[in-house]
Parts: structure tokens; C-alpha cells; sequence
């Protein structure tokens, strides 16, 4: 398989996320800051939930697809992991500069696992559907949950941050397919 096809598709998958980022940094700063793990956790279950329902009904009340919740799961799933590196703010704490460059730092730290486990798996992502996806993502929330529940006190488990970063990769190879490679064999539904 080729990996180095992949990472550049995965950059191209991030960059997209990026943009969208710095324009809502633009919009609202780093109004984020004040959240909390749990919360982003809820925000991207409301996502991915979402996702699944169109998955499952292939019908929408409201015009955003599912690609943009992919992008919401990854972007939200990067302020979890800026929130369990830096700790949660009591207000804005951030400049846009300093928010960009921790998003730069942890979408960079979930390539770099992606490459690893991408080169023990041979690959393996691509033979698997969105709606796969979609599912592991979900399972990886409510297993995040029950970490926070836990309060961080696991007995096996690699902790929250390892959990947002598997979500986030899992969203990056469907936005990988759904748009930057656009795989037609795959099952999406509009």
C-alpha cells in the first residue's frame, strides 16, 4: 500500500479542518477555552450521533451533510486534546496565534500515531465503510465517558486524550474518502 499517499491525503483532510478552524477563531477567539472534557465529549457524540442517523435514514431536516460533522469531530476532538493538555480556562485565554499553534501541534502529534498504526495495519482503514466509522467513533465516546465518569482512573485504559485522538483519525479517513480521495465504492449517503 502506498502510505505516503495516505499522508498526504490525511494533511489535505487536516488542512480543510484547519481552515475552518482559523475562520471560527476568527469569529468567536477561543471562546472554547471555558469548556470542559465532557463537554467537548457530549459535542462530539451530538455529531457523530447525528451522523449515524443519517447513515441509518439517509434523510436530512437541515441542510449540513455529513461531511461537515466529520470536520466538527476532528476540530472538536483537537480542542479535547488542547483542553486535557492545557487544563480547562475560566475565560478566553488564547490568542488566535497561540490557539492555531496548539491545534498545529496535536493535529500533528495524531498524524504521527495515524503513520504508526497505519503502517502495523497495512492500510487496513481503506477497506473499511464510513458507516464504520461512524460506529467506532461512537463506541470510542461512550468509552470516553466512562473514563471521565471514572475521573481519569482507569485500570488498562490509555486515558481520554488517546480516545480523542483515535476519533479524530477515525473522522479524518472518512473525510479522507468522502471528499479528498471521493471514493465512489463507498456507502454515503447524501
Amino acid at each position: 500500500m502506498n502510505h505516503t499517499r495516505t499522508e498526504a491525503s490525511f494533511r489535505e483532510a487536516l488542512r480543510i479542518c484547519h481552515d475552518l478552524f482559523a475562520k471560527k477563531l476568527h469569529d468567536y477567539g477561543a471562546a472554547w477555552r471555558i469548556m470542559r472534557p465532557s463537554s467537548i465529549t457530549d459535542q462530539i457524540y451530538i455529531k457523530a450521533n447525528r451522523i449515524r442517523t443519517l447513515e441509518t435514514t439517509g434523510e436530512a431536516l437541515i441542510e449540513e451533510g455529513i461531511v461537515p460533522e466529520f470536520i466538527g469531530i476532528i476540530n472538536y476532538s483537537i480542542v479535547g486534546l488542547i483542553q486535557c493538555d492545557l487544563g480547562t480556562a475560566d475565560n478566553e485565554d488564547l490568542t488566535p496565534d497561540e490557539a492555531l499553534a496548539q491545534y498545529e501541534r496535536h493535529a500533528e502529534e495524531s498524524l504521527q500515531l495515524m503513520l504508526r498504526k497505519n503502517h502495523d495495519y497495512d492500510e487496513a482503514w481503506r477497506l473499511m465503510r464510513v458507516s464504520s466509522y461512524t460506529d467506532l467513533i461512537l463506541m470510542k465516546v461512550f468509552r470516553t465517558k466512562q473514563i471521565e465518569n471514572l475521573g481519569g482512573q482507569t485500570l488498562v485504559s490509555e486515558g481520554v486524550a488517546a480516545n480523542y485522538m483515535d476519533m479524530m483519525n477515525y473522522a479524518t479517513f472518512a473525510l479522507i474518502k468522502m471528499v479528498v480521495e471521493k471514493d465512489d465504492n463507498d456507502e454515503t449517503p447524501a
